[in-house]
């Protein structure tokens, strides 16, 4: 897939989104003891293409750490007063009403500025004290509140309000970027389509474009959930996809639909097999020992795995551990690829993976690789 020549403008380190999360929630930490001390909060700005899920990764940090949520998008604001509010005469003074959008409980609590940079100008201008201060001329933010906004990148094609040094420098900065993996174990957790989440680990560079994002190929996705072959309604398939991908895109999921990739062995399949040999170990090695061997295929299948007994509060039997022990021994399993398994293993939440550690041969390949 061709890639685009905009020299696109960030800030901060680029990371994918399992650290912004700890790069967010070390700060937002690191703000309410500030806060305690008496000194001052500091907002944080995630940058990133559009549909990556920067609005989706404040709201989940938000629920699981117990923040209230408030959220706008200063792109709708048409006047100064969406911002500050509007003037009312109380007795012999004028005073302004804060909008409904401004928290009125004391935190801990997020306020979520999204798509900061697709305001106007004089939007943007009187963001400014509320992210110096906390608190613009009619309002303050409740106490323990912070404030984290979302932008697109400048230089390119992005309908964007370019932010001055002086707005820059009331922020701390982190770029998002999709990473196949991170994104894999957050759908395997949000119960999308598996053949969505094994095209997306067979197949990542297509996973990012001007219509492909993300967030579009999860549309996809849940449009073809309850299709329960997608060979026989090829045309319909590929009419959905055409609907909110793009060309390239829509042209490789075919392809691996036509290829019967979309078919792939699942977790399910490979750790309550009852006959290992027959029905996984033949399975796995019809499907990457094609014309040359699938790496890429093998890849995904064991991302999905390790995805899948880590997400799921899942108590392995002995036979399903034995099951896994003889997926880590598989002959034709790239050592890289094995050792990256292993490692994925020991650092997985769910316990009952650290008995398969317990096979000899499978201790010593760990041992010999560390």
């Amino acid at each position: 897939m061709a890639k685009p020549t905009h020299h696109y403008i960030y800030y901060g380190i680029r990371a994918n989104p399992s650290e912004v999360r700890k790069f967010i929630e070390h700060l937002l930490e690191a703000n309410l003891k500030s806060e305690a001390n008496g000194a001052k909060k500091t907002p944080v700005c995630i940058w990133g293409t559009h549909g990556i899920g920067k609005t989706e990764l404040v709201q989940a940090i938000a629920l699981e750490n117990g923040f209230e949520f408030n959220y706008i998008a200063p792109a709708q604001f048409e006047e100064m007063g969406d911002l500050i509010g509007m003037p009312a005469i109380v007795g012999e003074e004028t005073v302004f009403r804060a909008p409904s959008w401004v928290p009125k409980n004391e935190g801990p609590g997020l306020l979520l500025i999204d798509d900061v940079n697709r305001a106007d100008d004089r939007i943007l201008r009187g963001i400014m004290q509320l992210l110096q201060n906390f608190e613009l001329v009619s309002w303050r933010l409740p106490a323990k509140w912070q404030i984290v906004l979302t932008a697109n990148p400048d230089g390119g094609d992005y309908s964007v309000t370019p932010m001055d040094d002086a707005m820059l420098t009331r922020m701390m900065h982190v770029t998002m970027q999709f990473e196949p993996k991170v994104w894999a174990l957050w759908a395997e957790k949000a119960g999308i389509d598996p053949r969505g989440i094994n095209f997306v680990l067979t197949y990542p560079e297509v996973a990012q474009g001007k219509r492909t994002t993300p967030r579009s190929l999860v549309q996809f996705f849940e449009s073809i959930r309850d299709i329960k072959n997608l060979r026989d309604e090829l045309p319909l398939v590929q009419m959905l996809a055409a609907s909110c991908l793009d060309d390239e895109t829509v042209a490789a999921f075919v392809t691996y639909v036509q290829q019967n990739l979309s078919e792939l062995i699942s977790p399910e399949e490979i750790y309550q097999a009852k006959d290992f040999k027959r029905e996984v170990y033949a399975e796995i090695k019809r499907s990457v020992q094609q014309d040359i061997f699938r790496v890429d295929i093998m890849a995904t299948i064991c991302t999905r795995l390790i995805n899948h007994l880590s997400v799921g509060d899942i108590k392995l039997t002995p036979p399903q551990i034995k099951n896994i022990q003889e997926f880590i021994k598989i002959d034709f399993l790239p050592n890289d690829l094995r050792l990256s398994l292993l490692q994925d293993l020991v650092q997985s939440p769910n316990a009952t993976l650290k008995s398969v550690m317990a096979d000899a041969e499978i201790s010593m390949m760990l041992l010999r690789k560390m």
